[in-house]
């Protein structure tokens, strides 16, 4: 159970911070919902408080562990595998698992893989949204605003770190 001003994070959505509890009737069914304002875009988004553990609701990771996250932009390559679905497959299961650091591997091959071959409609859209979840997380764990998070993994995947 989440509390009004928690900040947490809805897989396939992004982090934001509960900013009301409400009661609201959808097709015909009473239930309560977390209103959910998310730092990017300006955007709220409704939360079934009976469903949020089959929807993988989590805490924002804290300072610490966004550090850890940002050590993935400061690594190597990865291998990715070179067949597109398979690779579009793998992207969005681990885009999918909610898990920041799978998102942030996500957001790093997507953005090498745009420098060194170009990426595919479909790829181009998946980076701009694990950029979306992953930027949407930082934000609220370090504290910084959008266009800082997002400068900050440019210059990591540039090599000119900011």
């Amino acid at each position: 159970m989440y509390n009004i001003g928690d900040k947490i994070v809805y897989p396939m959505h992004g982090a934001g911070v509960i900013e009301s509890i409400e009661e609201k009737e959808i097709l015909g069914k009473r239930q309560k919902y977390y209103i959910m304002k998310m730092p990017i875009g300006d955007m709220k988004v409704m939360i079934p408080m009976a469903s949020i553990e089959s929807i993988g609701i989590r805490e924002v990771i804290d300072h610490k562990e966004a550090e850890g996250v940002i050590e993935i932009f400061r690594s190597g390559t990865t291998d990715m595998c070179t067949n597109w679905n398979k690779r579009y497959r793998e992207n969005m299961g681990k885009i999918k698992s909610g898990n920041i650091r799978e998102v942030a591997q996500v957001v790093k091959n997507l953005i090498y893989r745009d420098k060194e071959k170009g990426l595919s409609t479909g790829e181009r859209k998946m980076l701009n949204s694990a950029r979306q979840i992953l930027v949407s997380e930082l934000v609220l764990a370090k504290g910084m605003n959008q266009n800082e998070i997002e400068k900050m993994i440019e210059g990591l995947c540039s090599g000119s770190e900011i």
